[in-house]
């Protein structure tokens, strides 16, 4: 019998940081079925890839896309640059388990505007992921700010003792409904108000049963050594995983800390387990926030509410235009969003090249006129840093964006070219393989890229996407339930 798939005469990068090798790879259904010299084997389609590169589907670690997931062409972005799995619900924001009557008050307006605050129950939002279909595989964080804006009547102060055992609730029911962990966004000012102790218990629930702390740092632009060590404190105490999102050393103040922040996590790394991720541009996005106005950055406006004429361009000509302060603008614009200027080259670098770093696009799909890095994230690390430059070798960039991270969130065959692993597969050029994105023109998509397939299906060709919605909502490796004794603290039992 002919296998479903066949590509022959390939260089392949088997996510594991081992040397590339060529071989054929055969697919059937969703699986790998073979791997080696398949001279004799016959498939129902079949790619001559001599000269090209088959290497695992990305893993995009730190992803806004838990909108994008339910909107038809969402995750052209993501297909189109080699990404087969995303991670959603960073930054303390998920869309489940939160209801919104009015327009979302920033953070919210990372992942959508209030028609996608439709769910309950974190299960609503898996059950409707999984009757539209989605064109790649999703892992679900719960989000810190999601749950404050749920179980608070107001956010402007730390949760009390009642308020934080229903969240700790809720961090349990949406991890029982197929969360992978807990993420906060205390630099935002729905969380920024909350107590340690208060992230502390839930980042204990979550440990508890076997999920990570994903977070978004306090502060890290005023206080980043500080609010690396809360990341560590809060985990040490829960006793859990912890991933550092975004790492970077934002502003002038912090410029040069890439390599003393680095050695601080690997000290801590002796007795915790902590992952991080990085996005390989010295320009971040987010919320237009007024507290970077009138620091000297170069801030380019991605999207205003009352002004959208004021979108792509930078806020300091916008204050000359209105004549008034780049704060004064800022307050006039908002909600909006922008692109910060803040980041050193170097430090950036730094970051990249530790061999813990996974790759991660912080990519926001809801912005008018995005950060490139929703588009180019992953070509960027291959044709820029591993080829051009030489930071990586280009089996090491691989890893970090393949077998890395499928290692460090749990997620069960995939990330490596293995016989029975799930056959998430990216073709590409590696002479060719560039981002084509930029800050003027934000949407273009990678060059290089010629398939990929997401569960054996194609999902990207010919420069365009299939149309096809095979991906999966991943199910996280822990089995345990959290019931409360009589005394309202809370055990663990193992899930039959």
């Amino acid at each position: 019998m002919p296998y479903d798939l066949v590509i022959r005469r390939a260089t392949l990068i088997a996510g594991d940081g081992s040397k590339p090798f060529e071989a054929d790879i055969a697919v059937n259904g969703d699986r790998i079925a073979a791997i080696g010299r398949l001279d004799d084997a016959q498939g129902i389609e079949q790619i001559d890839a001599k000269g090209k590169v088959v290497a695992p589907g990305f893993i995009d670690v730190h992803t806004h896309d838990d909108g994008a997931l339910l909107a038809p062409l969402g995750m052209d972005p993501k297909i189109s640059q080699g990404v087969t799995t995303v991670i959603a619900g960073n930054c303390g924001v998920s869309l489940a388990p939160l209801l919104l009557n009015g327009t979302p008050p920033p953070p919210f307006t990372l992942v959508g505007g209030r028609e996608n605050f439709r769910f309950d129950r974190f299960a609503d939002y898996v059950a409707e992921l999984k009757r539209r279909g989605i064109a790649t595989n999703a892992a679900l964080l719960v989000g810190h700010t999601t749950l404050r804006q749920r179980c608070m009547p107001v956010t402007d102060r730390p949760a009390n003792e009642a308020e934080t055992v229903a969240m700790q609730d809720a961090v349990a029911e949406a991890m029982a409904e197929g969360a992978f962990g807990l993420s906060t966004g205390l630099d935002y000012p729905p969380a920024i108000d909350s107590s340690t102790d208060e992230v502390k218990a839930l980042a204990a629930t979550a440990a508890h049963l076997g999920g990570p702390y994903v977070t978004h740092t306090r502060n890290y632009f005023e206080t980043m050594d500080e609010a690396i060590e809360e990341a560590i404190d809060i985990a040490d105490h829960a006793g859990g995983k912890l991933f550092i999102s975004h790492h970077q050393c934002t502003g002038r103040a912090n410029f040069g800390k890439s390599r003393p922040s680095l050695e601080r996590i690997d000290r801590a790394r002796e007795t915790m387990d902590i992952g991080m991720d990085v996005y390989p541009y010295a320009a971040s996005s987010t919320v237009l926030r007024l507290q970077r106005c009138d620091t000297g950055l170069k801030i380019l406006v991605t999207w205003s509410d009352p002004h959208p004429e004021m979108a792509r361009r930078e806020i300091a000509d916008i204050a000359r235009e209105w004549n008034c302060t780049e704060r004064e603008a800022g307050q006039r614009l908002l909600p909006a969003g922008a692109v910060y200027f803040q980041l050193d080259e170097d430090d950036v670098r730094n970051i990249i090249a530790h061999p813990r770093t996974m790759i991660g696009s912080d990519g926001l799909p809801h912005d008018i006129h995005p950060h490139p890095r929703l588009w180019g994230t992953f070509p960027r690390v291959l044709g820029h840093y591993a080829r051009d430059i030489g930071l990586l070798t280009l089996e090491e960039a691989v890893f970090r964006m393949t077998g890395l991270p499928a290692k460090e969130f749990g997620i069960a065959q995939r990330g490596l070219l293995a016989e029975g692993n799930f056959a998430d597969l990216v073709i590409f050029d590696p002479e060719t393989i560039i981002d084509t994105a930029t800050f003027e023109e934000p949407r273009r998509p990678a060059a290089g890229i010629e398939h990929v397939f997401v569960n054996g299906v194609p999902v990207w060709r010919g420069g365009r996407a299939t149309g096809a919605l095979p991906g999966a909502v991943l199910k996280p490796s822990a089995s345990k339930t959290l019931v409360r004794g009589a005394c309202g603290c809370a055990e663990d039992h193992s899930a039959s």
